[in-house]
């Protein structure tokens, strides 16, 4: 049985850049899981009646969880970038973006649980394929 090399060349034909699958999968999620937080953070800022709460310890305006979520938003979308474009920066700074989210997914739960807890396993996902052992070997497998 034939095995596919985990590495998939990125950028132009003369390159000799590559990403590993797990890189590669974790910046396709930030550049989902990006936009998602800048749509949430929008809907907050709009004062949308999308989200309503009871008493709850992480109680904050609707409009400061709009800014929140749309400045962590972009966090993801630029370290996104940073992870697809094999950028030197881009695996630790989309490692503590998705950190970010993860946690403040967690005190949002009590506004939009369903979409909290999908966002939140997504980046459970991101942290995982970006923190998994990344060793190198001779003959690139």
């Amino acid at each position: 049985m034939a095995t596919m090399p985990s590495r998939t060349r990125h950028g132009g034909p003369d390159s000799n850049e590559t990403i590993d699958r797990a890189s590669l999968f974790a910046g396709a999620a930030l550049m989902l899981s990006g936009p998602l937080s800048i749509l949430m953070g929008a809907s907050g800022i709009a004062q949308d009646t999308l989200f309503a709460a009871s008493r709850y310890a992480y109680r904050f305006d609707l409009t400061a969880w709009g800014w929140i979520h749309l400045v962590i938003g972009v966090a993801l979308v630029v370290a996104g970038l940073g992870v697809l474009t094999n950028q030197s920066w881009g695996r630790g700074a989309a490692a503590a973006a998705a950190g970010i989210s993860l946690i403040t997914q967690f005190m949002f739960v009590p506004y939009y649980p369903a979409w909290a807890i999908l966002v939140m396993t997504l980046d459970l996902l991101i942290l995982f394929a970006l923190t998994r052992s990344h060793i190198e070997t001779p003959g690139g497998r």
